[in-house]
């Protein structure tokens, strides 16, 4: 197993509820509270420390907390679960001692707080650290955690893992909510990426073993324009279009409220993965170029396009510039009056455009050099991921 170079962890509140804030009030209440503690641990909790630490937590210091935690192993308990793992991941070799760690923390009050307390941490103890506040990922409004919240830390933790490769990258899905948690388990076995976790009543650390998980990447070539709208526009209406392209496999990645969709957390996870994917593998799976001089002119057909005429040609041009397989794009539909989602998608064996600017829509067909039925799909999925 690789030792990873980048670990990313999810925060949960451990360290505050019930570590700080159970710390005893009144010096005759702290024996009672240590009999409480890990018999290994107790040795480094001194009544001075304790007193210490609790004022600090008592006035909102939270670089006095931090600095206080360094001063004991990070393996004490009262440390929290995410410096306790850390360690312990560190510990086993599966990541360096001078890994990049990132926290993604949730966008409350005490997430903000956790998300400091480690960040300044870490940072006094040499490591490179970046905290990631999750948007929505919160317990107020359980609605938006799990449309919203999950997604984002999807797209967080994807995002990661593009840039430093998924064979530098480990998750540490210990702290967090439960839903949280598992969330970072399912992108760790989509994508590749070692996930670990440590309950505390766990000796040790724990990996999570490899699952035989199958995603279809053909589904996702095929349905790359919806799944790129829904991630860009986070909500859209159901139509004609988007009912012509349905199929029942769908149904899973998408959240729907009355005649609104929008994408679920498994959704995410689906895109973000094959998005990552097709960006490696593009080169190998377009086909050929088609050079310069054989390229041709946009094709706009005999309808009154109005003020739109100068937008729409330079949109198609664009598309025949930005797509090296690209030949010409040719209209074939007008409707002054209709706003549609602007995407590609397979019409029949060919490549269809539509675009809009929210008030009309043009549909087009995209001549490309493409032989084969995948070789279409692919390059739908890159003129979605350009355009």
């Amino acid at each position: 197993m690789v030792t990873a170079s980048t670990l990313i962890c999810t925060v949960g509140t451990s360290l505050i509820y019930p570590n700080l804030s159970g710390l005893p009030k009144k010096q005759e209440d702290y024996e009672g509270w240590l009999t409480k503690q890990p018999k290994e641990d107790r040795q480094y909790l001194s009544l001075d420390f304790i007193s210490s630490l609790n004022t600090a937590f008592t006035d909102g210091n939270l670089e006095q907390i931090a600095d206080l935690l360094t001063t004991i192993p990070a393996n004490v308990r009262l440390c929290g679960a995410e410096i306790n793992s850390v360690a312990d991941i560190i510990h086993h070799d599966y990541a360096s001692n001078n890994c990049n760690l990132f926290f993604c923390y949730s966008a409350t009050p005490d997430g903000e707080k956790i998300g400091e307390i480690l960040d300044i941490y870490y940072t006094k103890k040499g490591v490179s650290t970046s905290k990631k506040r999750i948007d929505d990922l919160q317990d107020q409004f359980p609605k938006l955690f799990r449309t919203k919240g999950l997604r984002n830390l999807a797209k967080e933790v994807s995002k990661i893992i593009r840039e430093y490769g998924a064979s530098q990258c480990a998750i540490n899905a210990t702290g967090g909510y439960k839903a949280q948690i598992a969330i970072a388990v399912l992108m760790g076995q989509a994508l590749g990426v070692p996930v670990y976790y440590k309950h505390e009543r766990f000796s040790e650390i724990i990996p999570f073993p490899p699952m035989p998980i199958s995603l279809d990447f053909n589904l996702w070539l095929q349905k790359s324009g919806w799944l790129s709208t829904l991630d860009r526009e986070v909500v859209i209406a159901w139509n004609a279009d988007l009912a012509e392209d349905w199929n029942e496999q769908m149904e899973t990645l998408v959240e729907r409220e009355g005649e609104y969709l929008e994408l679920s957390p498994t959704g995410q996870i689906f895109h973000e993965t094959f998005k990552g994917r097709f960006q490696s593998d593009r080169d190998a799976v377009l086909p050929p170029r088609i050079p310069v001089n054989q390229k041709q002119a946009p094709s706009l057909t005999d309808h009154g396009w109005g003020s739109a005429r100068s937008t729409i040609i330079s949109y198609l041009q664009r598309v025949t510039d930005e797509g090296a397989y690209v030949r010409n794009c040719r209209t074939y539909y007008w409707n002054p009056d209709l706003s549609s989602a602007s995407l590609f998608r397979i019409k029949g064996e060919q490549i269809e455009g539509i675009y809009s600017n929210g008030s009309w829509t043009v549909k087009f067909y995209v001549e490309t050099s493409s032989n084969t039925e995948g070789q279409r799909s692919a390059c739908v999925a890159d003129l979605n991921s350009r355009l």
